[in-house]
């Protein structure tokens, strides 16, 4: 499929008008280094706007991803089908950068599905869109570059975490990596992230609040 054709029915019926109290997706790219006015604009008029239901699995495994997101608000998880069973792969939220890595940056069939796990908004600029990026802009190398490490430190920490054979430990680095997910992430997505059952997951969750409540003031 060319790329033109792509970007016409990429996420079709999801696409809206870019919402007036949203911040421009260059306000995020300026964060991380600074781009020129002209960098900017060209941001501004390529990216488009989209609305992804709660559930929605917006990109499949085996499908090359045409897209980077930038989440604007709601819960974005990875994961692959082993069987009947889901494997989490990762999960992030606001103001983060996401895609299937592998799958964009070499234009490669996606090892992973991405959904949404909340109703999510988010922001997307095509692959082409951003080689051009590259070529007329340096300064934007810079923000992918620093994007990028990002990137790698946190798949760092996700591999720490399988390597974690204690259970209770693998709980302790989840909630102080994820704090910010700990309470919106359904529990089944939680654990098969860790690698734990539910009934592993509850007993964890149990013993937690119990030593919190044991260390209340009284």
């Amino acid at each position: 499929m060319q790329m033109l054709e792509i970007k016409t029915t990429f996420l079709l019926g999801y696409r809206k008008p870019f919402p007036a109290h949203i911040p421009k997706t260059s306000t995020f790219l300026n964060a991380v280094h600074p781009i020129s006015a002209e960098a900017a604009a060209f941001v501004d008029q390529s990216v488009f706007f989209c609305e992804i239901p709660k559930g929605k699995i917006f990109l499949k495994q085996g499908v090359v991803c045409p897209c980077i997101f930038f989440v604007y608000r709601g819960l974005i998880r990875g994961f692959i089908k082993n069987g009947k069973r889901d494997i989490t792969n990762w999960m992030t939220g606001e103001n983060e950068m996401v895609t299937s890595i592998s799958s964009f940056f070499v234009q490669q069939p996606a090892i992973e599905h991405l959904q949404a796990l909340e109703d999510t908004t988010m922001a997307a600029l095509f692959f082409d869109d951003i080689e051009k990026m590259y070529a007329l802009f340096p300064e934007t190398n810079i923000v992918s570059r620093k994007v990028l490490q990002q990137y790698y430190a946190d798949s760092e920490h996700r591999s720490l975490v399988s390597k974690l054979h204690n259970a209770d430990n693998k709980y302790a680095y989840f909630l102080s990596s994820h704090p910010q997910l700990a309470n919106r992430v359904p529990l089944k997505y939680v654990a098969s992230f860790l690698g734990v059952t539910m009934e592993t997951l509850s007993r964890l969750r149990s013993k937690m609040a119990k030593r919190n409540t044991e260390q209340l003031p009284l």
